[in-house]
C-alpha cells in the first residue's frame, strides 16, 4: 500500500492524533519501573531479551537502558497485520533469532498484545526450542480484543480497544516516532468517525 502524497504535506503527524492515551513522562516512568522489575527478577542469572520487530524497537531500546544487570538482546520479526488495522490471525516469521535459546531465560518484549494470536504463535515456537524460562513483557495490553488466552507477565499499560500509534507503533509505517501513545483519527485509516 503506498502512502498518500497528502501525508508529506503535513507539518506534523501530531495533527492526526485524536487523543493522547499515554503521555511521554508516564511512558518513561513505567519503562524504568519495568527495567527495575527485570533487575530484581534476573539478578545473577542469564537473561536474553527478544524484541518483536518493528513495533517494540523503541520500547526495547529504552528498556535495555533501564536494565543494570548483564543481559543480551536478539530480534524476531513477524507479520499478522499487513496494511490493515487489525490482526489477520495468520502469523508469518519474517526474521528469526540469531542465537540458540536452549537453556536460557527469555523475556519476549512486545509492543502491544491485541488478539493474542501473534504472541500465542511465538510462545509455542519458542517453547519448542527448550528455553529454561519464557516470559512476556508488553508495553501495551488490549484485554478487550483478546481472542485466545495468553499469559503476560509484565504489562506497561492496559488500554481500551482503540487503534493506537506512537512510541514504535505505526500505521502504514508512519507515526512510530511520536513520543507518546495516541489514538489515530479514524479518518486517517478509513474508518467512519
Amino acid at each position: 500500500m503506498s502512502i498518500p502524497h497528502a501525508v508529506f504535506d503535513k507539518v506534523s503527524l501530531h495533527e492526526d492524533i485524536a487523543q493522547v492515551l499515554v503521555d511521554e513522562p508516564s511512558i518513561r516512568r513505567r519503562v524504568r519501573e519495568l527495567g527495575d522489575m527485570l533487575n530484581r527478577e534476573y539478578a545473577r542469572q542469564d537473561l536474553l531479551l527478544v524484541s518483536v520487530l518493528k513495533g517494540s524497537i523503541i520500547f526495547m531500546a529504552d528498556l535495555i537502558r533501564a536494565i543494570t544487570i548483564p543481559h543480551e538482546i536478539d530480534f524476531m520479526a513477524t507479520s499478522s497485520y499487513g496494511a490493515g488495522t487489525s490482526s489477520s490471525g495468520i502469523v508469518r516469521i519474517l526474521k528469526d533469532l540469531n542465537t540458540s535459546i536452549e537453556g536460557r531465560n527469555i523475556v519476549l518484549v512486545e509492543d502491544i498484545i491485541d488478539s493474542g494470536h501473534t504472541l500465542g504463535y511465538l510462545m509455542r515456537l519458542l517453547r519448542e526450542r527448550q528455553p529454561a524460562s519464557l516470559r512476556v513483557m508488553a508495553l501495551l495490553d488490549k484485554p478487550d480484543r483478546r481472542e485466545i488466552e495468553i499469559q503476560v507477565d509484565w504489562v506497561g499499560f492496559a488500554i481500551p480497544n482503540e487503534f493506537v500509534v506512537g512510541y514504535g507503533l505505526d500505521f502504514n509505517e508512519l507515526y512510530r516516532n511520536l513520543p507518546f501513545i495516541g489514538v489515530l483519527k479514524p479518518s486517517i485509516y478509513g474508518a467512519p468517525e
